[in-house]
Formats: C-alpha cells, structure tokens, sequence
C-alpha cells in the first residue's frame, strides 16, 4: 500500500489569498500522526492557520516530543511518505523538518512538518514561539495586517525564490516577536563563546569578548595559539576533530569561528546541540571556491568568468574559451596566495594542475585574471534579529596574496560605495548569516564591482575598527551573534589605514624591536600578536593610524610598521 503523503513539488513563489481548504488539510494531516501516535499532537502553525493572511499556502505543522524520541517521530513521518529535509539550508537532525503533500478538494497542498524537542537549548523555546505568534496574529487584526504588507512588498519587489523571500521577512517577524514577548533571549554574560580557531583573529575575538565579560573556550592544534593567552580552556584538536570541538563546545552558549576551513561535518555536529553562528549554509558555501562561486551568482552577483575543470584536457579547453592568463584555484583551503597558480601561456598551462598540488581528478577552479582597477572589502554584521550594519567600505592591498595595507573610507565614488555595501548585506542575508561577513571585491575600470572572495567572520581588512570606528568588527561581530544590539560603524576619525607587520627571515624565536619609534607618533596603535617564531611572511601583528585624510593615515601607519623589527632571542 502507498503511503498517505505524496511527493513534495517545489516551485517558484507565489503570493497566495488565505484558502479555506487549508484547515481540513492540516486536520488530516494531524489525524494520520495521530492515529499512528495518540500521544503526539500536531499543531496547525504558520500563515496557513491564520484565516484572512496570504502567504504561500504551504500547510505547517508542528510537534513537539522529547530529545531522545525525535528519531522515533522521524522515522514515523517517514513511514507516513513524508521526506526529509537536507543540504545545507537543511534543519539538523535533533530539530528535523519534514516535507510532503496531500490531495484535497482536487488540489494538491504543500506540507511542512517540524519536530520540535522539548527543552532543548537551542530549539526549546521555538513550539510555544510558534503557536503565540500564530495567536498573536489571529487576534490582533492590526498585527496582521502589517504582516500581509510586508509579505506583499517582498512578493512585489520580485523576490521569486521561497528561501529569500523567508529571509526577506526575518527582520520583521524577529520584531514581533519581540512585541509579543517571545523573542529569543540574549546570551548575555558570564555565558561563554566558543571559538574555532586561535590565531589572531581568535584572539582579538576573545579580547573582546573579555571585555564585555563573556568566558572563552577556544579549539586549536597549538595549546600555546595566539588566543590561547585570553581563554578560560583551550581544546587542543584539528579544525576536522569532531570529537574535539564537542569538548570545546562543551559549557558553551555560543560557537563561532576565525576560519572558514573546518570540517563542514563538525560544524554541522556543533549545529546538533549548539547555535553555530555564522551557521552551517554560509561555511559551506564559503570554505569551498566552487559552491562560493555559486552561490554569488545565485544572489545577482558577479564574479570572473570561470569553469569548473578535473583534468588537464579540461584545463586546455577552459583556457581556450576564456583566455589566459587565468588563475587556477583549488577548491578548498586556500588562502593568503595559497592553493593557487597562475598560468599566463601554455607552457604555464601544461603543468598548472601538477604545480597546484591537488590529487588527480579533483575539482578546481579556474577564473580569467582580470585586470582590477582597485582592491575593496566589506566588513558587514547580521544579528540574530535579521538586522544589518555595515562598515564603511575599504580599500586593500595585497602582496602575493597576503593582505598588506588598507585604508578607510576607500577613496571611489559614492554609487560604488553603495552598491558594494547593497551587495555584501545581500549576501549575507542570503546565507541567513548571523554574525560577519567580509566581501571581497574588485573595483573593474567601468566602476563595476566582481566578487573575489567571502569570509563569514572577521577580517584583516576590518583590524582598523578596533581604533577607528565606533564598535570594532570583533564586538560588533559578538553582539550579532549573542543576540545584542548591533553598534555604531561610524567612523572616529576621517580616515584610518592599516599595515600588516609580516615576518622576515628564516623561523627563529624571536622579539619585536622599534616599539619606541613606532608609537612615538601621535594617532598611531600597535597590535602584536604573541607569536614567540617568527619567519617570512607570517603575520606577527598590525598597525593602524588615524588621520585628517586616508593620505595621512597611511603615511603614519607605514612609518610605524617601517619602524617595527625582529631580533633573535
């Protein structure tokens, strides 16, 4: 016999009238759990028990059982004929959402059913969220109302696909929540924020964090990591040890990271048990060139012309349609110049994939080098709320790949200024991020603007916060992510430049020098990172200096770091 529920048929959006039919489509629904479990009571949730609201008349329902019968339940929706959700956008397993369908009064109807555990410390709360906001909504006409407009403005500004116009409504329904009473609630400290990674930008995260009185927990391969120095505990394990972030994440009331590159599956065992902020869709679609790539043009974005290639005939037929030179990129765990080559003939072609390094057969990316006007960045914060702010916008430079100096405002017109800032909060509203995310763009000789790169957390390229703007990108990034007000990123001073301090010479211990010379100008600050070995390259700390224009700044800030040495201990 074929089960009750049928297949779900995914579509575009449209923006429906409240249909009556819906209430006996639950009713049947809920009756089919009902009769396979008497103790489980499906709950008509969403737009649909809402007479009188449009929406796009999926019918939502919601159970609510302990923890450990979630597996039970699932596996009964299962055997009902409802499927699974999965992916990255995809609800975890201790918190499944479950779709199907069911012929009514010769329609078919769209179902979502969402299992619920009962006290759970991420999704506890979200069964009695859900059903006083459906109250909420049927008693209170003015509430409504607002909600139907809202809806209708995203349908009418030609939002056409089902995950952004979700995304769209955030910020409002966060709102009322609120109103109503039952947002979430803040992690406010003591709480402690567990972080994946312990470099620098562990580190700085952990100095802020201390600041507003929040405990660390920190995973990296070195005990003795930049960050370790500001945490309560230090799990020593690899970015891949799911084992290891457990521990970390242990006593934690938030996990977040300094690095895109950990293993998608300890975020996504993290994300069980744990909110993980930025959250599992903007790790996969980041750490990962090619589903980047992806997801920027899924957004309206653009990025260089590129091909997805395997194989040197592949590469020969890629560059053929492109040109050269090109860039060739391995899909996963570059950075800082690493995990590329460049191929500007086809001498440089024949061994590229043999200088890259990557295993035979792998996918790797290969982009058309354009020929930028300038190097910008985007630092942008989202809250928990939906809400987003962005930093003014940067203007960078790299060395060899490896980030060397920004200033701040970045001197370009105020229409690419506008659209870059448009375009980073866009994307981070497409990765239903909460927390930071950096866009990296190039600034191309008709004032377009291409994507390079995004990095769901804090950024080199955003350091010069710390002294120049408001809030700093590392307390902004912990206030989205703890659910707090997001804070000012307005500019202290006209302008602010940063210049790493990068190792030189072969690996030593050793100890900075010039530190006198360095700080003796005014609006000047100096960040060392507690990096005992110094060698070439590495970023050992950073200067930024304020000033009257980005001129001055930078003159200052490259007369400091000019200043700064290493001697061997």
């Amino acid at each position: 016999m074929d089960p009750p529920i049928l297949p779900y048929e995914r579509g575009p959006l449209a923006l429906l009238e409240w249909d009556p039919a819906v209430v006996e489509v639950a009713r049947r629904v809920g009756a089919l759990i009902n009769e396979a479990r008497p103790d489980l009571m499906a709950e008509h949730v969403g737009s649909t028990a809402v007479p009188g609201l449009p929406g796009k008349n999926v019918v939502d329902l919601a159970i609510e059982t302990a923890p450990e019968d979630v597996p039970a339940v699932a596996a009964l929706l299962e055997d009902l004929g409802f499927q699974r959700t999965d992916g990255p956008r995809a609800f975890p397993p201790t918190r499944p959402l479950f779709i199907g369908a069911l012929d009514h009064d010769h329609r078919r109807h769209r179902i979502h059913v969402h299992v619920h555990p009962i006290g759970h410390r991420v999704y506890g709360r979200e069964h009695a969220r859900d059903i006083a906001f459906r109250d909420a909504l049927r008693a209170d006409s003015r509430l409504r109302e607002e909600y139907a407009n809202r809806k209708r403005a995203i349908a009418t500004a030609g939002i056409a696909d089902t995950y952004r116009y979700s995304m769209a409504k955030t910020e409002w329904i966060r709102a009322a929540l609120e109103r109503i009473g039952v947002a979430e609630p803040l992690i406010v400290p003591p709480a402690t924020v567990s972080i994946l990674g312990g470099g620098q930008l562990g580190r700085m995260l952990g100095l802020a964090a201390r600041q507003l009185g929040y405990g660390v927990a920190i995973l990296d391969p070195d005990p003795g990591c930049p960050a370790a120095a500001v945490a309560d505990r230090v799990v020593r394990g690899a970015y891949d040890d799911v084992d290891a972030a457990l521990e970390m994440a242990s006593g934690a009331d938030v996990v977040t990271l300094e690095l895109e590159h950990v293993g998608l599956d300890v975020v996504q065992a993290l994300d069980c048990d744990w909110p993980v902020r930025p959250g599992v869709l903007a790790v996969h679609a980041t750490q990962n060139r090619l589903e980047e790539r992806r997801f920027v043009e899924s957004e309206g974005g653009t990025v260089a012309p590129w091909r997805e290639v395997r194989d040197a005939g592949e590469l020969h037929a890629a560059a053929a349609e492109l040109g050269l030179p090109l860039r060739i990129k391995a899909a996963t765990g570059g950075y800082d110049g690493r995990g590329q080559v460049r191929a500007v003939d086809e001498a440089g072609l024949s061994d590229a994939l043999e200088r890259l390094g990557r295993p035979a057969g792998e996918a790797v990316v290969v982009e058309r080098e354009l020929g930028f006007e300038a190097e910008l960045s985007v630092v942008c914060a989202r809250g928990v709320d939906g809400r987003s702010v962005a930093f003014p916008v940067t203007r960078n430079r790299h060395d060899r790949g490896i980030f060397v100096e920004s200033v701040t405002p970045a001197p370009v017109a105020e229409e690419v200024a506008v659209a870059a800032t448009e375009l980073a909060m866009r994307l981070a509203e497409g990765l239903d991020l909460v927390g930071t995310l950096t866009t990296e763009l190039f600034l191309m000789p008709d004032g377009s603007l291409v994507v390079n790169e995004l990095a769901p957390r804090v950024h080199n390229s955003g350091h010069w916060t710390i002294e120049g703007a408001a809030t700093s990108q590392f307390e902004q990034h912990l206030r989205a992510i703890t659910g707090l007000p997001l804070g000012s990123t307005a500019l202290r001073a006209p302008a602010a430049a940063t210049v790493n301090l990068l190792g030189s010479g072969r690996e030593r211990d050793a100890r900075p020098t010039g530190l006198d010379r360095a700080l003796a100008a005014a609006d000047v600050h100096l960040h060392l990172y507690d990096k005992r070995r110094v060698f070439e390259r590495r970023k050992m700390g950073h200067v930024t200096a304020l000033g009257q224009s980005i001129h001055e700044a930078l003159a200052r800030a490259r007369s400091a770091a000019a200043a700064v040495g290493w001697e061997t201990e």
